[in-house]
């Protein structure tokens, strides 16, 4: 017999044998689309069947709520150029009809309940009547009419709503997946998905593997569709192992333009990627350095890039020295400072750092340090962030500057960069500094953990005050009685194992 559905100010007529679903009958995507009929009005949605449209869900299979249900279908799998068509499929999933007029006040408690997916609106009209509304349900966590949890049952009767739920069928595109979902259903199955990149203005810098080279194109395709603002996506093909810190990068998708702008800490920045060294994972570190320099202080950045450290310091109304060997580094490192407008409180240098160091470094320092130095109350630190070869360039420090010593609070701070993968980093680091310079820095350093680079290798930054003994030629004090007071030191969420040395940062 027909029964007449009457609620919602809307009549339907259908099967009641048809209206509820059992457990020979669960919640599936569909497999194909021969006997739905696509709606004008909601071009995503599609009906069941025109004699079981609106069919009432009770009972839902717990393993059919998978994160399967909203995976890219099967047969992308292997796709090396990307097909954006070949990403359509359907699924079932649960709608709640309500009268068009509470709908807004109705989602403000349905924030939980409702179906959030890029590019799917969570109320569509109703093709039955324009006085309606269907809201789309996560099946993930609306399986049954007593899925609703206690406060959004509330609502409903407060709204005069019925919790009983019917099955739709959603037809999804490619621009309905996430990347990494798109990625996970077309790389080789248990491979690593890349999802994640480095933003650089406009351009995604990715580091692909071997195994996600033949996939590069659509890899980078995908980056472009899927965030907004980017137009060029980059592969790294070599190691930053080359004089100027730059690498070789291919273009995978988009644009061909390196030039770019950035805005990193509130400062801009503008350069050409693919000629100088530019980490936007470094933006934490670059704000840390700023934060221990005071209006005064003196800062020399050994090798500066484009000014990341440089420029904020220099808004500090510090004076800075900043220097870097790369032609394209120095060029823009200079564009950069008259751009922040910092320019007249940055002296640029385009010199090898040990250059740097043993000339306009030393003679700035004899300055500083001199007979009325005690008369200064400001800092002199010494920035050298190059982690591969930084440590090389502290045997330059050994007898650098004439004179008597000065006294301790004035000797030069030094931030220095290193990369290591020995199990206890911290100490590697210390005793391969400490090593260089003749002296031992376990009582009078600071570890700070920048960030992890790779499995098992860490970066990390040194900071110390350089002994008169290591730094004066002419002295009366021996690395044997050198009685320099170590760095304040400060506990760090990190560590790195019970075994190993616990990870300190300066004050």
């Amino acid at each position: 017999f027909r029964t007449l559905w009457r609620r919602f100010g809307f009549s339907v007529l259908f099967k009641a044998e048809s209206c509820r679903i059992s457990e020979s009958e669960p919640l599936i995507p569909l497999a194909g689309t021969s006997q739905i009929q696509r709606l004008s009005r909601a071009p995503c949605i599609s009906l069941l069947d025109q004699r079981r449209r609106f069919s009432t869900m009770t009972e839902i299979e717990t393993n059919q709520r998978d994160s399967e249900l909203f995976s890219p279908p099967s047969n992308v799998r292997g796709m090396t150029k990307l097909d954006r068509a070949a990403f359509k499929k359907t699924v079932t999933i649960p709608v709640l009809k309500v009268r068009k007029e509470i709908v807004n006040q109705l989602m403000r408690s349905l924030k939980r309940a409702a179906l959030q997916r890029p590019g799917i609106k969570r109320v569509i009209e109703d093709p039955e009547d324009e006085e309606s509304r269907l809201v789309l349900l996560d099946p993930h966590k609306i399986f049954t009419d007593d899925s609703f949890e206690s406060a959004e049952l509330s609502i409903l009767k407060q709204l005069n709503v019925s919790p009983q739920i019917c099955k739709y069928n959603l037809e999804l595109t490619y621009e309905n997946f996430k990347s990494e979902e798109i990625l996970r259903a077309v790389l080789p199955e248990g491979q690593d998905v890349t999802s994640g990149f480095s933003r650089v203005g406009h351009i995604a810098h990715l580091n692909l593997r071997d195994h996600q080279l033949p996939f590069k194109h659509l890899i980078g395709q995908v980056m472009i569709d899927k965030n907004p603002g980017i137009t060029s996506a980059v592969n790294k093909i070599n190691n930053i192992d080359n004089t100027y810190r730059n690498f070789q990068m291919e273009v995978l998708s988009g644009e061909e333009n390196m030039m770019t702008k950035v805005r990193e800490n509130g400062y801009t920045y503008e350069f050409d990627f693919s000629k100088v060294y530019w980490n936007p994972r470094l933006s934490t570190e670059h704000s840390r350095i700023t934060e221990l320099l005071k209006p005064g202080d003196v800062l020399f950045d050994v090798f500066a890039g484009v000014g990341p450290f440089a420029i904020p310091v220099a808004k500090k109304n510090c004076t800075v020295f900043a220097n870097d060997l790369n032609p394209e580094s120095h060029k823009w490192l200079l564009h950069n400072c008259k751009l922040n407008k910092v320019d007249q409180k940055v002296k640029v240098f385009n010199l090898d750092g040990k250059d740097f160091l043993q000339g306009p470094v030393r003679e700035e320092l004899m300055q500083q340090l001199g007979p009325l130095s005690k008369e200064r109350k400001h800092s002199v630190h010494i920035v050298m962030n190059l982690p591969a070869k930084a440590i090389e360039f502290l045997s330059v420090f050994k007898l650098l500057l004439d004179g008597p010593p000065c006294g301790i609070e004035l000797l030069p701070i030094v931030h220095c960069y290193s990369f290591s993968k020995d199990p206890n980093p911290a100490k590697d680091v210390q005793q391969r500094a400490g090593a260089v310079l003749g002296i031992s820095l376990e009582a009078c350093s600071s570890i700070h953990l920048v960030r992890n680079v790779a499995p098992n290798k860490e970066m990390l930054c040194i900071t110390f005050r350089i002994p008169s003994a290591v730094l004066y030629k002419d002295q009366t004090l021996t690395l044997e009685n050198q009685d320099d007071p170590p760095l304040k030191r400060q506990k760090t969420e990190k560590v790195f194992s019970e075994e190993k040395t616990q990870i300190a940062s300066v004050t």
